[in-house]
């Protein structure tokens, strides 16, 4: 889904390059202490370039957060997605995420432990 070499920031790192390195500084931090990440791909804008080879796309997301009790929140944001292929005919790859959250969202889940 991923070129290695793709470059993102988000919530626990500010530039980061590296699949790897943004498994470890992002994903691992956010994906244990969330549920039901969902994209709403009915908010989804696609910018192609004209040759079909690059794209760049924006949507929103929610989740559910946990305060450190337990609790639920809403934890929404937004995402930008940027995508290249080699041809036409080959997938495409990630090279750059931005995940954020929106105003006034907690930036820290706990996670369920219930």
């Amino acid at each position: 889904m991923f070129e290695n070499n793709v470059v993102s920031f988000g919530t626990w790192m500010d530039v980061v390059e590296g699949l790897d390195q943004l498994k470890i500084n992002q994903w691992e931090n956010i994906w244990p202490s969330i549920s039901r990440f969902k994209f709403l791909t009915e908010t989804l804008f696609i910018q192609l370039s004209p040759d079909k080879l690059f794209a760049n796309s924006i949507l929103t997301w929610t989740s559910l957060g946990y305060h450190e009790d337990g609790i639920t929140f809403d934890r929404s944001g937004r995402a930008t997605v940027t995508l290249k292929r080699s041809n036409l005919n080959s997938k495409w790859k990630g090279i750059h995420t931005h995940f954020s959250l929106n105003r006034g969202v907690p930036q820290q889940s706990f996670g369920n432990f219930k």
